[in-house]
């Protein structure tokens, strides 16, 4: 199992975000080959980190 640290992450709040502390996410694109990922309304709360691959086809699902 791997750690990261996270502390330096540039974090990118979901395009759907409403500002009135709805159920948004945050994901940061600086770490090659993984995606983590917070709950916004948490920035200090655990993050899970996903592999880009796996995240792509995430994306990809919700969209299609």
């Amino acid at each position: 199992m791997y750690e990261y640290d996270l502390r330096a992450a540039h974090w990118r709040k979901s395009t759907y975000s409403n500002g009135e502390g709805g159920e948004c996410i945050e994901v940061a694109y600086d770490f090659p080959g993984v995606v983590p990922v917070r709950d916004s309304k948490n920035p200090h709360g655990p993050a899970l980190v996903v592999s880009a691959k796996a995240w792509a086809s995430f994306i990809a699902g919700i969209k299609g």
